[in-house]
């Protein structure tokens, strides 16, 4: 018995000093930028150990020189009620869920009707909000875990009284990943349209608004019709996008 309290004990003594970690490294982003994401590290560990050439392009610049436009296209298209809400949508996760549970169920009636054929693996939808995104992509691995998604709402409320609404969306748009080996805002104007950040139109944000969900999948297919459609839709919706 006394043994097994003691490993409770010390298991409880390692989380705090997890989340006492997190939440320094967190405070220190309010005056310091994030040299490197747990995302970022990731997908560089993958490319040292594939053959492909180590490739990585990131500028960090300030938030004012960053278009207006893009943030406006990045919150009409990821977190319309970003100013609002205390850094979790519960409304979105619920409608999420349903969406998710209703398209395991039309895979699973395609596979009954059709048992010889290989199912296609349901399209699952997340209700993150920015914040949401920004922790999961900063200090957390990618794994589907409750346990790790727990992490990511801790973080999340930590996000939300550490840092400002400004400084959140900062570093969201400079750490974000918009195509293979390319992150943050800086780095995808100069790539896909050879200027920087602050020069961008409004079509040209929000057709990068439009690649976040899937960035490097939307690389290569840069004319696609769905490419096309959503972006005149996040066109229309960002008048109305509140800036912090």
């Amino acid at each position: 018995m006394k043994a097994l309290t003691r490993w409770l004990a010390l298991v409880l003594a390692g989380l705090l000093a997890l989340q006492l970690f997190f939440v320094l490294r967190i405070a220190l982003m309010a005056r310091m930028a994030p040299e490197s994401t747990s995302f970022q590290r990731s997908a560089l560990w993958q490319q040292l150990r594939g053959s492909e050439p180590l490739h990585w392009r990131q500028q960090w610049v300030a938030y004012g020189q960053i278009s207006e436009q893009l943030k406006r296209a990045v919150l009409a298209s990821e977190d319309d009620a970003f100013v609002q809400h205390d850094g979790v949508q519960w409304s979105a996760i619920e409608k999420a869920w349903e969406r998710n549970a209703l398209a395991r169920e039309r895979a699973e009636r395609a596979k009954a009707r059709r048992p010889d054929q290989p199912a296609a693996a349901p399209k699952i939808r997340g209700g993150s909000t920015i914040t949401q995104q920004l922790a999961k992509n900063l200090l957390l691995s990618g794994e589907r875990t409750l346990v790790r998604k727990g992490q990511e709402l801790v973080l999340t409320f930590t996000l939300e009284q550490l840092l400002s609404k400004r400084r959140i969306l900062e570093i969201y748009l400079n750490s974000v990943e918009w195509g293979d080996g390319i992150y943050g805002a800086e780095a995808a104007a100069r790539h896909y349209y050879r200027k920087s950040a602050a020069e961008l139109s409004a079509r040209e944000a929000a057709r990068l608004a439009v690649m976040l969900p899937a960035p490097r999948r939307f690389e290569k297919t840069p004319h696609s019709a769905y490419l096309a459609g959503r972006t005149r839709t996040i066109l229309a919706r960002m008048p109305a996008a509140q800036l912090p």
